[in-house]
């Protein structure tokens, strides 16, 4: 069983981006569950936990391909890994000591960062236009996160750090796929990020507290690991495979509208004017983003 969505080259960007659009929808509707799962768990036992179910999931579903494993897959995948779980880390840690908006905001920063990692990693200069739509993006993530505190204390120092190693993590992705597949690159990094979590956990957090577990904590875990992280990761690093790491990170950005959308339909929160107001300019980045003059091939690669 494998993941391959080749044929016409615009059905294929399409299904690439669709792919991409659904990965923020179930990450944003797991900042629910993660806000129940992080006030019980502490938090890298919760990525070890979550890494863990997601790679013993990869393993059993898609176990034909992943015989197949070479030497590459394994290098190539714990280098993903790495830069995965180092970005997560210092997202969970650095929500400790800021507000959420800040985070959310912070993290997704990696939008403008991504043009320039892939410039200097993959030798791809970016265009006016991917620099004018992660400009675009960032603004409208703002009005989305912000409220008006623009102090920077260590959490936002910490949740910078998160921004930069995804932001790279999705360059790596971009580079490996080109020959490697997306099935056992996903495999490796979620067994990666697992195996870390597992190390760290006892060093920095004690041993794990066993008598809170509870169905529905249980349930939760499992959402967060077979949706949030195996299917999410899984389409990203398949969908990454057709499109450009500076489309790939504005579509992954939606994560911020679709988990203020899913914070105004289970949590109740207000929807304003500035709100509205981000989501159109992260809908024109997209449209910018993604126009070509008629005179240019389109493609994936630039």
């Amino acid at each position: 069983m494998g993941i391959n969505i080749q044929g016409n080259p615009k059905q294929t960007k399409f299904l690439a981006s669709l792919g991409l659009i659904v990965t923020t929808i179930i990450w944003g509707s797991a900042f629910v569950v993660m806000k129940n799962s992080v006030d019980k768990v502490s938090p890298c036992y919760l990525l070890a936990v979550r890494f863990s179910v997601a790679a013993v999931c990869m393993l059993g579903v898609f176990w034909p391909q992943n015989k197949k494993i070479t030497k590459k897959d394994i290098r190539c995948g714990i280098i993903l890994g790495i830069f995965l779980f180092t970005s997560y880390f210092f997202q969970t840690y650095g929500l400790k000591y800021t507000t959420a908006s800040k985070n959310a905001f912070i993290t997704t920063l990696y939008v403008i960062i991504v043009p320039f990692l892939h410039w200097l990693f993959n030798h791809k200069r970016p265009s006016g236009r991917n620099l004018a739509a992660a400009v675009i993006a960032v603004i409208g993530l703002a009005l989305l996160s912000l409220e008006g505190d623009f102090s920077i204390n260590l959490g936002d120092f910490l949740t910078l750090i998160c921004g930069i190693f995804f932001a790279v993590h999705i360059v790596f992705i971009d580079r490996y796929t080109e020959e490697l597949s997306p099935v056992r690159l996903t495999t490796i990094q979620m067994a990666t990020s697992a195996v870390l979590g597992w190390l760290l956990a006892p060093v920095l957090e004690g041993p794990l507290d066993l008598s809170i577990m509870s169905a529905s904590l249980i349930t939760g875990f499992l959402y967060l690991g077979i949706f949030s992280t195996m299917i999410g990761f899984l389409l990203q690093t398949a969908g990454q495979k057709y499109l450009t790491p500076n489309t790939s990170a504005i579509l992954l950005s939606f994560e911020s509208v679709f988990g203020l959308i899913f914070s105004v339909i289970f949590l109740g929160d207000p929807v304003t004017p500035k709100l509205l107001a981000g989501c159109c300019l992260m809908f024109t980045a997209v449209i910018i983003s993604e126009y070509r003059p008629a005179s240019v091939e389109k493609g994936k690669r630039q």
